[in-house]
């Protein structure tokens, strides 16, 4: 029962976070929304005993993306001023309510085949022995630092201030 409630808080915390990083002004505010929602989606993943989907999500959104998007912002000159408004704001909102029905409608409508029991052990090492052996994905593992790397460098050297 615990961590039915502990699933529905952390659901409404992702939402409204995600409402945050919609409606907020302020870049940088919004990044620290995007993070909270994050780690919401992280947390709804270990409720639902996906421990390795929440490592990941915290390791590679927590952990890359959301870095990146503070260091970017905080290498502009302008945090507060956020996008401005433009005339797509409610066809978007439409076709966003469009599709929210229509997931509504096809998520109840659908008979789920449900486990009665939680899983018995973990997938995280069975998993981290598949990508991490020698036949595995390392190798894409570090091209992906490597690219996130570089990135990171590039965003510096553009927008670094002529002196």
């Amino acid at each position: 029962m615990g961590m039915h409630i502990a699933f529905w808080v952390l659901s409404l915390l992702a939402v409204a976070a995600a409402v945050g990083v919609i409606w907020q002004k302020n870049l940088f505010r919004a990044v620290l929304f995007l993070v909270l929602c994050f780690f919401a989606i992280a947390g709804i993943f270990v409720t639902l005993s996906a421990d390795f989907l929440a490592a990941a999500q915290l390791i590679i959104n927590v952990g890359a993306v959301a870095i990146l998007m503070i260091m970017s912002i905080m290498l502009t000159r302008e945090i507060t001023s956020g996008s401005p408004s433009n005339i797509l704001g409610l066809p978007a909102l439409a076709v966003t309510g469009i599709l929210a029905a229509a997931i509504i409608m096809v998520s109840s409508s659908t008979s789920w085949l449900l486990s009665p029991s939680s899983p018995v052990e973990s997938t995280t090492g069975a998993l981290a022995t598949i990508l991490f052996n020698n036949e595995g994905f390392i190798f894409l593992i570090q091209l992906a630092a490597l690219l996130v790397l570089v990135t990171i460098i590039g965003a510096i050297v553009l927008l670094k201030e002529e002196k």
